[in-house]
């Protein structure tokens, strides 16, 4: 097994039997170096920089606002008409990133209507290459480097962008230096299978890596996927980012983190 794959814990589902603030010690506690999560906006960045220097912790990774979630919204940058609030999203990402000092961000891509015709999923395209263009080079100017991330269609009903080609496709169209792939293990298994053929393909436009098991999105030490293969061959092929740990434990976060042992992580 590989020992310097740098884990990073997703405490949007990690270490929820704490409060949001807590979960950056328990991380910490647990072994994990760097942290991600799905949106920071419910706090003040200072507020989030003060917990991440408080237990020595590097913000790997979030995601730009993504419209409404309560609604139902999941992304804005393929959505035709919403081209100004998704402009607002990059900058308040932007505004994170720079105080969280944070080096990459997510842009969802958004759902396209359930029986959308070609010309809306056309439609839908042009938004998101044109919409993907503004972020890359706002990002570019900041330092900062812009992912986006195929999402199986069981999680995620309507989710514009799903397949590795696909989204490989977008990065070429785009043309931005800055522009990666945020390649989820978890979401290729499930959507296209081979996943070690996928990433070998896909790993000159990779820009972050994240696991979970297969099929219930729980710890990687079970299921359809045998992650310290995927992990070994992640490094022989030259990855040096992070590789989050997106997954919800089937129980107490740090009893479930035997799998990590490997890689620094502790169970208590």
């Amino acid at each position: 097994m590989p020992m310097t794959t740098k884990l990073a814990a997703n405490l949007s589902m990690m270490f929820v039997e704490h409060a949001f603030p807590a979960r950056f010690a328990a991380a910490a506690e647990a072994g994990f170096r760097g942290v991600e999560y799905l949106f920071p906006y419910a706090y003040a960045p200072e507020e989030i920089k003060g917990w991440l220097s408080e237990n020595r912790l590097e913000q790997v990774l979030f995601n730009l606002p993504p419209g409404d979630w309560d609604a139902g919204e999941r992304g804005l940058a393929s959505l035709p008409g919403r081209e100004e609030d998704f402009r607002a999203s990059v900058a308040e990402a932007i505004r994170y990133a720079e105080v969280l000092d944070c080096p990459r961000v997510h842009a969802m891509a958004g759902l396209v209507p359930e029986g959308a015709d070609e010309a809306t999923w056309q439609e839908h395209t042009e938004t998101y290459i044109a919409n993907l263009r503004f972020a890359a080079g706002e990002l570019a100017r900041a330092g900062k480097t812009l992912l986006i991330e195929p999402i199986n269609l069981r999680d995620m009903p309507g989710f514009y962008l799903n397949r590795q080609a696909q989204a490989r496709d977008i990065v070429q169209r785009v043309g931005a230096s800055n522009l990666k792939v945020q390649f989820d293990m978890y979401h290729c298994q499930i959507v296209e299978g081979d996943v070690t053929r996928r990433l070998e393909a896909q790993f000159d436009a990779v820009g972050h890596v994240q696991i979970a098991g297969v099929p219930d999105r729980h710890e990687p030490d079970r299921g359809e996927l045998h992650y310290p293969a995927l992990l070994e061959r992640l490094e022989t092929l030259g990855y040096t980012g992070w590789v989050g740990c997106e997954y919800k434990p089937r129980g107490n976060t740090r009893a479930g983190l035997g799998w990590g042992r490997p890689y620094g992580l502790t169970t208590g």
